[in-house]
């Protein structure tokens, strides 16, 4: 194949935005992706929000910058189109902690009780489960749920914040985000040293002794609102530090300090030349065979009927 040279990263961006009205497409890109990569996104947020977004637009292709579960939740709300992601090693390493199998064991172990899917679970799983949630939602989707007792899978450090906000029994799955699990109590406390007026946002997949300093807990999107809304002029942001250069470009007369060990390899390893060469090719794509999509398809639509 034709290697094609770009000398700078304004010539590759041209040549991407041409291809992406040439294929009619749509670039998404999480709140961690790279920072040249947001920047040429149509639209950047959270998994479930940039499927939603995908799924209202009338694009073609929808090139997803992120990792491999999301870009199969685009498929899932919208297969007839064109799902590319522009690396497919970019996995999720907390999704690939449960699967089908090991999910199927454990709800004939609890027969009969609910299973609350974490959106960032593949496919096969969703379609296991009884409802999807996010960590937005996740204590209002399990206070929904008739039962006593829950499966919550696979975050443990989420379902074990959740089940401090509810009276529910909830059945964790020993899971975590390597990321946010590596955020240090002692790294929080250092900057809010350095930092004393800064506020600590921190997300629910942290450890319990790192959120007992947070002022605010919230996913990525609450995030994005809350330092937007919030009269603070500094934030200690307790997340993938990807997400420091959306709220930077957003909030430019506000200070953020990133814990610099947040960082997920997966969520770097999409780069504009990828996004070219994925637009180009019109792959790797990503697809769900239809019995799964369908049912993956019914965890996720309940989620949302419930929100």
């Amino acid at each position: 194949m034709e290697e094609d040279l770009f000398f700078n990263d304004e010539k590759l961006k041209e040549e991407i935005l041409r291809l992406k009205k040439e294929r009619e497409a749509i670039i998404l890109a999480h709140n961690y992706q790279r920072p040249e990569v947001q920047d040429i996104a149509d639209y950047v947020g959270d998994s479930l929000g940039l499927s939603q977004q995908a799924a209202a637009t009338e694009a073609k292709v929808i090139v997803f910058c992120g990792v491999h579960f999301m870009a199969e939740t685009a498929y899932i709300l919208s297969p007839q189109k064109l799902v590319l992601l522009p690396d497919l090693r970019a996995g999720c390493p907390l999704a690939d902690m449960i699967t089908p199998d090991a999910l199927k064991k454990m709800k004939a172990k609890y027969p009969g009780v609910p299973v609350v899917a974490y959106v960032n679970t593949s496919a096969a799983v969703k379609a296991e489960s009884t409802v999807c949630s996010t960590s937005a939602n996740s204590v209002q989707i399990i206070e929904s749920m008739q039962n006593r007792r829950v499966i919550f899978v696979p975050d443990e450090n989420l379902g074990k914040y959740v089940a401090r906000k509810t009276n529910k029994e909830i059945i964790l799955w020993k899971g975590k985000c390597p990321t946010h699990h590596k955020i240090k109590r002692e790294s929080v406390l250092r900057l809010k040293k350095d930092h004393p007026q800064a506020k600590f946002v921190a997300h629910p997949e942290c450890r319990q002794d790192v959120l007992e300093l947070a002022d605010k807990i919230c996913g990525t999107s609450g995030m994005v609102k809350y330092v937007k809304q919030d009269p603070s002029r500094e934030f200690i942001i307790g997340t993938e530090l990807g997400i420091i250069h959306r709220l930077k470009r957003e909030n430019p007369n506000k200070e953020f300090y990133a814990l610099e060990e947040a960082i997920c390899p997966n969520m770097k390893l999409i780069t504009l030349d990828k996004v070219y060469r994925s637009l180009k090719t019109l792959t790797p794509k990503v697809t769900v065979p239809e019995d799964i999509r369908l049912k993956a398809l019914n965890a996720v639509q309940k989620m949302i009927s419930i929100t």
